[in-house]
């Protein structure tokens, strides 16, 4: 089995496919980060229906994730969840590579994953 950035937990992936087969032309969604919050960054979900082929893909009882590449090492070993509280509803990710999150919960610090462990992980070493 061919090493995957990220995994998503069986919630995540009926999720996923709800969101997929309410609109038309989705085929899956996108996770990226991007600058912003209190604690530095941000997690970004996009609805795909054009997938990008520089984009890692991940594939998960039918439900297809893609991977922006700038966001890999901030992702390596990320498992999408996702969870339904009496204060939030939305996806979750429980990322090894964080290392604090703002208060409101919205924004996160991530240090980048370490470059001769994805190596290693993708058995290029």
């Amino acid at each position: 089995m061919p090493f995957a950035i990220m995994t998503m937990t069986d919630t995540a992936a009926d999720r996923v496919k709800e969101i997929v087969a309410s609109r038309d032309g989705a085929r899956g969604v996108r996770v990226g980060i991007k600058k912003g919050g209190c604690a530095g960054m941000e997690y970004t979900v996009d609805l795909v229906t054009e997938p990008d082929p520089k984009d890692d893909h991940i594939e998960h009882d039918g439900a297809h994730l893609w991977i922006d590449p700038a966001a890999m090492l901030y992702l390596l070993g990320t498992q999408m969840d996702f969870e339904v509280t009496k204060l939030r509803t939305g996806f979750v990710f429980n990322n090894p590579n964080q290392s604090s999150a703002c208060g409101c919960g919205e924004s996160v610090e991530l240090k980048p994953a370490d470059l001769k462990e994805l190596a290693e992980a993708r058995g290029a070493l």
